[in-house]
Formats: structure tokens, C-alpha cells, sequence
């Protein structure tokens, strides 16, 4: 949802050209794969100027998915976490419309596989619930995000992004020793098969938070 950019968006578009249409995917695992890689590019390479149009072409993808694959989880996940993002980098009352959108397709996807990429669910909606401004503006909900974001430590106690994310929260809940207990698990997590890009532009972002808190004391 906080992101990172380094690289031309000569380069970056280049890399979504190449992407395969749809109909030559060959199932809907390598689809979603793709599509992870490119979400990892635009966030964490494309310059800021350049993200409304990347992450509107992603989203564009992202639905063709879920109308090709209406009984897998991972397509809807995957088009909840670039709204996410997508709302995070586009801000004002257009990036609460995509929040909401995000948060109604991560609720479809838990009836139809709970635990669907390492609780991705938990972590995406805990995000979203403390992100997002409370009633009467938004549907943000602390008490929501903290117990959504340990069920996704419940399914990945050891993965970067919600060791993050329960950290972020944590840290702005007040909590700063909690947070950096987290931070520290994040930074030890493991490498993922196939996300280098985000495994970097994650821990940068985890870096970055422990530096704010060690500045703070």
C-alpha cells in the first residue's frame, strides 16, 4: 500500500507490453504470477507521475481475470491489493471508492478460499481497515484492522508482509516496541520464489519504519 519507484517508465511499460493476453495464459496460476510481477514493477519502479495509468491498466487485467476465473480466489485478491495500492499513491475521495471496491472483493474471496495466498485476505483488509478514515467518511476500523491483521499472522507468522503491516499499525497505534518486534520478524522472513522485486521494495519500506522509530527514541 506505501510504495517505492527507481526505474524509467520506458522500461517499466516495456515490461507490461510483453506481458501475454489472456486468452494465451496458460492457466490462471500463470496469469496471477504475471501480474504479481508487474504490480511489484509499477509499485516499486515506476516513477509516481507515470502510477495512475500503470495501475489503471492492472486493474483493467486484474478484472478480465476474475470474470475468466469467477470460482478462484487469487484473481480477486490480487485486483483488491493494486486498488489498495492504487488508493494509497491516488489519495482524495477517488481513492476511497477503490478502497471500498477492495474491501468488497476480499470478502468475496474469503467464502471462496480463506487462507488463499498465505493470507493475503487478512493482511490486505486489516490494511485497508486502519488505512481508511472511520465513519461517517470511510469504513476504517482499528479495532477490525488488529484482528484481521494477527489472523493473517495466525496463517504466516514468519511472512514479511504481516509482520509489515501488523508493525505499521502498531507503530501507529502507539505501540513502537510491538512494532519493532514485528519490523525485526519481517526483516528476517524469508525470500519468496518469484518476488525478488517486492521482497526488496517490502524490506526498504520495513527500513524505512525501523529508522523512524530509532530517530523517535
Amino acid at each position: 500500500m506505501t510504495l517505492f519507484r527507481s526505474l524509467t517508465a520506458t522500461f517499466a511499460w516495456a515490461c507490461l507490453a510483453l506481458v501475454p493476453s489472456l486468452s494465451h495464459a496458460d492457466d490462471v496460476d500463470a496469469a496471477i504470477k504475471t501480474l504479481s510481477q508487474d504490480w511489484s514493477r509499477v509499485t516499486y519502479t515506476l516513477p509516481k507521475a507515470q502510477q495512475d495509468d500503470a495501475y489503471d491498466a492492472l486493474e483493467s487485467r486484474g478484472a478480465a481475470l476474475i470474470a475468466q476465473y469467477p470460482q478462484r480466489a487469487e484473481p480477486r485478491v490480487w485486483q483488491a491489493i493494486i486498488l489498495s495500492t492504487h488508493a494509497g499513491e491516488h489519495g482524495g475521495l477517488g481513492a476511497l471508492g477503490m478502497a471500498k471496491h477492495a474491501r468488497d472483493l476480499l470478502q468475496e474471496a474469503e467464502k471462496i478460499q480463506p487462507d488463499v495466498l498465505h493470507g493475503s485476505i487478512y493482511t490486505t483488509l486489516g490494511s485497508l481497515y486502519y488505512q481508511v478514515p472511520g465513519w461517517p467518511v470511510g469504513f476504517g476500523d482499528k479495532d477490525k484492522a488488529r484482528t484481521l491483521l494477527q489472523k493473517a499472522l495466525q496463517i504466516d507468522p514468519d511472512g514479511i508482509d504481516p509482520n509489515y503491516f501488523y508493525a505499521d499499525f502498531l507503530y501507529k497505534t502507539g505501540d513502537k516496541a510491538g512494532a519493532m518486534e514485528h519490523l525485526k520478524k519481517a526483516l528476517a522472513a524469508a525470500p519468496r520464489p518469484d518476488r525478488e522485486l517486492a521482497d526488496k521494495g517490502r524490506r526498504a519500506q520495513v527500513q524505512k519504519l525501523i529508522d523512524t522509530i530509532d530517530a523517535e527514541k
